[in-house]
């Protein structure tokens, strides 16, 4: 089939299901460009209702579930990290200089939705010290090179930075499916951290 007989019989997609991905499309153009201004957004909103309705993509399957909450708390932790990452990358810059050691960091995520993949992959390279070079879609492994990354626990706090950017976006915008596992993590990890407490406060170790 050619690629104009594609688009032909491709399905039209509601105004209205395109808005949130729109939306995300719009957010990383002003980004890429650092530039938030009215003109910049409304040319990039134009730029994003293009590709997304003229060039032949595969389908975006969204989540049907959107909280604004969330969705907030993630902006606000994503410009806090934007701002902090770039004071440490230039104090880096200063101290350490050519001296810094950095690693590619591989991290596997939760969720296997291209959505939650692709949103996880940019909000982290938009942040200064970490790219993703490279994405394994089969089983949702994201490759990161990340500044200053010199011993396995500097890896371990990537990893857990990366997951906790994705646990955002799944309480933000992801599938029910998800969320669930998200849910059951967090209980998992309330129950470790009782038992923890309770042997320290007896005094026993942890059974073998």
């Amino acid at each position: 089939m050619t690629r104009r007989a594609q688009m032909r019989n491709r399905p039209r997609v509601p105004l209205l299901k395109e808005i949130p991905l729109l939306i995300w499309l719009v957010f990383l153009w002003g980004a890429l460009w650092q530039d938030f201004s009215a003109g910049n957004l409304i040319f990039g909103a134009v730029i994003a209702f293009v590709v997304a309705n003229i060039f032949y993509l595969p389908p975006v399957e969204l989540s049907g579930r959107f909280n604004p909450i969330y969705a907030l708390g993630f902006l606000f932790r994503f410009f806090y990290k934007l701002v902090h990452a770039s004071f440490e990358v230039l104090w880096l810059s200063i101290a350490k200089g050519p001296h810094i050691k950095n690693a590619v960091v591989g991290v596997k995520l939760r969720s296997h939705s291209d959505l939650l993949v692709t949103a996880t992959g940019h909000a982290l390279s938009l942040i200064p010290g970490s790219l993703v070079v490279e994405v394994d879609r089969s089983t949702s492994t994201l490759y990161l090179h990340c500044l200053n990354v010199s011993t396995p626990e500097n890896a371990d706090k990537v990893r857990k930075d990366v997951r906790d950017t994705e646990s955002w976006l799944i309480r933000s915008i992801g599938t029910r499916e998800d969320l669930e596992v998200l849910k059951a993590e967090d209980a998992l990890a309330r129950e470790e951290a009782a038992v923890l407490d309770g042997t320290a406060a007896t005094g026993k170790g942890v059974p073998s």
